[in-house]
């Protein structure tokens, strides 16, 4: 493995990579990963006889991932669990008291957050701020959860007089999306990446010439594939919270950094209008 690469990468890697693997080779995957004695010692051959695989496909399977090979896997997933980060995660029981799930919640969206941190592509990351900064119209496209984070954002904007909608029903994002053209940005919100409502939104989108914004959980899914600009975010799921808890944190957390560097585009302007926003809602507060 080479060594400059961050520890804290390579859970990500696996698991945004885990949507491209068949049946039998996620199945590989997750035996090799939930192997507790898994070391620099570990044979391709006893991970293959685990598995039930030939060493030909464990080899194929770890290239598929993004390593070298499986020597390469072995040592990056030996690095990783002596992270910090991968520490973080822990599966919660029947047995965990009151504070074991505050613990377990709040350590797994740390873990999140840390990961997340640790792939995000800074330069798409100026991309988007770049593009919702100078954008004519800013439509998000989000379902259940997703328009949340929409609305979140859009809140943030609002404060610093940068107007956006949001769109959290189907048909709503077709017809948005038919009035977009050249000078409008979509920013569309996924966690699988695989919505079709938002993906056919932003496909017509994007036939009108407006660009597009994927915030999504994995970047080779069929949304990250067809926007512009995407940007991931990671979460280890639990049975009981899912992934999707854990994401949403680091995606806010991604959406805030975005919402800071637009702002920064024109820091003063914002001042000034964060400034206006704020003082129209002062007098909603009980003193």
């Amino acid at each position: 493995m080479n060594v400059n690469i961050d520890p804290r990468t390579v859970g990500a890697q696996v698991r945004m990579r885990m949507p491209l693997m068949t049946p039998l080779e996620a199945r590989v995957v997750n035996t090799i990963t939930g192997r507790k004695d898994l070391d620099l010692t570990t044979s391709i051959r006893e991970v293959a006889d685990d598995a039930g695989v030939s060493d030909a496909m464990v080899v194929k399977i770890a290239k598929k991932l993004g390593f070298n090979g499986y020597r390469d896997f072995r040592a990056a997933l030996v690095s990783y669990r002596e992270s910090d980060v991968a520490s973080l995660h822990a599966e919660i029981s029947p047995e965990d008291s009151s504070a074991d799930i505050v613990k377990k919640v709040f350590n797994t969206a740390m873990q999140a957050i840390e990961e997340t941190m640790s792939i995000l592509d800074m330069a798409a990351f100026d991309r988007a701020a770049d593009l919702l900064y100078a954008a004519r119209n800013r439509d998000f496209y989000g379902l259940g959860g997703s328009a949340q984070i929409a609305r979140d954002v859009s809140h943030k904007f609002l404060r610093i007089g940068l107007r956006s909608n949001i769109y959290d029903d189907t048909h709503m994002m077709m017809m948005s999306a038919s009035l977009l053209g050249p000078d409008d940005v979509v920013v569309a919100v996924s966690h699988s990446g695989s919505t079709m409502a938002v993906i056919e939104a932003v496909t017509l989108a994007r036939q009108n010439g407006a660009r597009s914004i994927a915030l999504t959980n994995y970047a080779g899914s069929p949304l990250a594939e067809l926007a512009d600009v995407t940007l991931c975010s990671t979460a280890q799921g639990s049975p009981l919270l899912g992934e999707n808890a854990a994401a949403r944190i680091a995606q806010l957390s991604i959406m805030d950094a975005v919402f800071v560097g637009v702002a920064q585009r024109d820091f003063a302007l914002a001042e000034t209008q964060l400034s206006k926003t704020m003082q129209s809602v002062d007098a909603k507060r009980k003193p």
